[in-house]
């Protein structure tokens, strides 16, 4: 099944192919060497993500963009930062950037809440 990407996501995926893939070696393909040298699929796409190991291995180092291709329709929007990103759960509001922000903030206001309460007394 092939993807399809857009050219901005192709520039992307190619720069993460050439910098990432452990089977790209110089503009050619590993997995598919069997004697002579093979040119890697991946990178002479346009249109579409071919390469099964890229997909599955070195796509998702890259979160936003694994968002952007791989989960257009279950993907969702950060809620601060209005970027996409692959849920881990059904219930998540922010991306993983945004997330540790909004982690720290609440833990702050929940502790200015108890010393606050604490010193009523």
């Amino acid at each position: 099944m092939v993807i399809k990407i857009t050219p901005q996501q192709a520039k992307r995926v190619n720069a993460l192919l050439r910098k990432l893939c452990a089977n790209y070696d110089g503009g050619n393909c590993l997995l598919l060497d069997d004697g002579e040298p093979c040119v890697c699929v991946q990178s002479i796409s346009k249109y579409g993500l071919y390469c099964n190991y890229f997909k599955n291995a070195v796509l998702p180092t890259d979160e936003r963009l694994y968002a952007e291709v791989m989960k257009p329709s279950g993907g969702k929007r950060c809620v601060l930062c209005h970027q996409p990103f692959a849920p881990r759960a059904k219930n998540q509001r922010y991306c993983p950037a945004c997330a540790a922000k909004q982690k720290r903030l609440k833990a702050t206001e929940r502790q200015r809440r108890k010393r606050a309460s604490a010193s009523r007394f």
